[in-house]
């Protein structure tokens, strides 16, 4: 069989290359340029093509349920309610933040004797898996493992089977061999994961494809691909913490943003059903520099321990670092608290932490990240007893959040007695929850004030 001829494409301009140019010569971009196919082996132009059938929309209906439930509650959350039949979930990240380890539990809890779980190793040996399913304790009697990295071996091998899911460990790994050029390149993602969607939505079968992010987001892993599967999931967090955030960023059968919180044990992911008592469990009594604010994941109000540190400098540029915070935005309070409240941190080093991994991106911590600094350079603990939260604007002002009924009550929920929110957001509270007191301060330097004990 002949091979299939591919030509290089600019994503920019449409420029197109008999070979890969580093710079386009059509719009001068760099680096985007990537492999298409041009047609298929063997195919003809004038070949009479089928008519597809036409159906009213009210005549169509779902055979059995419409979802199935995943027994991990967290997961279940994210994607809405249950995995829909027929639906393509990538799960990405980076490589070895424990997408194979979610994957394999999964497995072992969704397959049966009628409906077995393929599990297509193209990574690792049958054995590998093996040693990892007995370290995890899965159940293996319903796992059906598939090693090989032809991609049409691998769908004729499961055509006779019914299961109940197919996992593809990892999508950069397998290949067809109709496409020249090597595994992991963009046409190979592109068109296996195509055949993968084209061999799962007429059998109703579910499948998740598993797929590594460099830390660049390189164009072989998995964002080529975000515009072709249903779901869209990222395991977020630090090889070496404790925590991970699953995160779903493309949902077309539930609501984005949603995330799940899980713990990394010695056997496998555990979820956490409970993120604010866990992210506050090891909170310092009276240490100055700590605040705890409430960040909304999704629909989920989650409560976090913000941390800053302010220390002289022994250097002539102080340094700016923030870890689970943006940056740029670290450097915006700190120079708002420098020409608004009159802070002297010109010559500080100033680092910001948000405790747990999580990593919180809203303005609305902006305060708490504020009051923070304030009290460590102050060396005044922050009340207990309160939670801090709202948006800083240039001139020092604060300005409202979204949602403030849940953070209220998240807050009360976790034994919180005071929240300091901007005064703008006095009428869309309402009566305070169980008795927490709101306290409404207009710029951040009422805020430090009110905070500091």
């Amino acid at each position: 069989m002949p091979k299939a001829r591919t030509s290089w494409i600019c994503q920019q301009c449409g420029a197109v290359s008999p070979a890969y140019l580093g710079k386009c010569p059509g719009c001068g971009d760099w680096h985007s340029m990537v492999e298409t196919i041009d047609e298929r082996a063997g195919s003809a132009v004038n070949r009479p093509r089928p008519r597809a059938t036409l159906q009213p929309l009210a005549a169509i209906s779902f055979d059995g349920e419409e979802r199935v439930p995943v027994p991990i509650g967290e997961l279940n959350r994210v994607l809405g309610g249950g995995l829909v039949r027929g639906s393509l979930v990538l799960v990405g990240g980076d490589p070895g933040i424990g997408k194979s380890t979610l994957i394999l539990q999964v497995a072992g809890l969704l397959g049966s004797d009628r409906n077995p779980v393929v599990y297509v190793s193209a990574e690792e040996s049958a054995q590998q898996i093996k040693l990892r399913a007995d370290r995890l304790q899965v159940n293996p009697n319903h796992i059906l493992i598939v090693s090989d990295t032809n991609l049409d071996v691998i769908l004729a091998t499961i055509e006779g089977i019914s299961p109940a899911m197919v996992v593809i460990d990892s999508i950069q790994t397998v290949m067809l061999d109709e496409i020249t050029s090597a595994a992991g390149s963009v046409s190979q993602v592109r068109e296996c994961t195509s055949r993968l969607m084209q061999w799962a939505k007429p059998r109703n079968v579910p499948m998740f494809v598993i797929g590594h992010v460099t830390r660049e987001g390189t164009i072989a892993g998995p964002r080529v691909l975000e515009h072709m599967v249903d779901a869209v999931l990222y395991l977020e967090g630090e090889r070496f913490h404790q925590y991970r955030i699953l995160r779903a960023v493309k949902n077309r059968f539930g609501s984005t943003d949603e995330v799940g919180v899980f713990e990394m044990a010695d056997r496998g992911l555990r979820e956490v059903q409970n993120p604010s008592e866990v992210f506050l469990a090891e909170r310092s009594e009276i240490a100055p520099g700590s605040t705890v604010a409430v960040t909304m994941e999704g629909t989920r109000p989650i409560l976090v321990e913000v941390q800053a540190l302010a220390t002289p400098t022994a250097f002539g540029l102080p340094r700016r670092s923030a870890n689970g915070l943006d940056t740029s935005r670290l450097q915006l309070l700190v120079a708002v608290l420098q020409k608004r409240v009159g802070l002297n941190l010109g010559s500080q080093d100033v680092y910001a932490n948000v405790v747990g991994g999580l990593r919180v991106l809203e303005p609305a911590v902006d305060l708490a990240v504020a009051v923070a600094i304030a009290s460590s350079l102050r060396e005044r603990p922050v009340d207990r007893n309160a939670v801090i939260i709202g948006e800083v604007g240039l001139s020092g002002e604060l300005r409202s959040v979204n949602r403030l009924d849940r953070r209220l009550s998240e807050a009360a929920r976790m034994g919180f007695t005071h929240m300091i929110v901007p005064a703008g957001t006095g009428k869309a509270t309402g009566e305070a929850p169980n008795g927490i007191k709101i306290v409404h301060c207009k710029t951040a330097a009422e805020a430090i004030e009110a905070a500091l004990v």
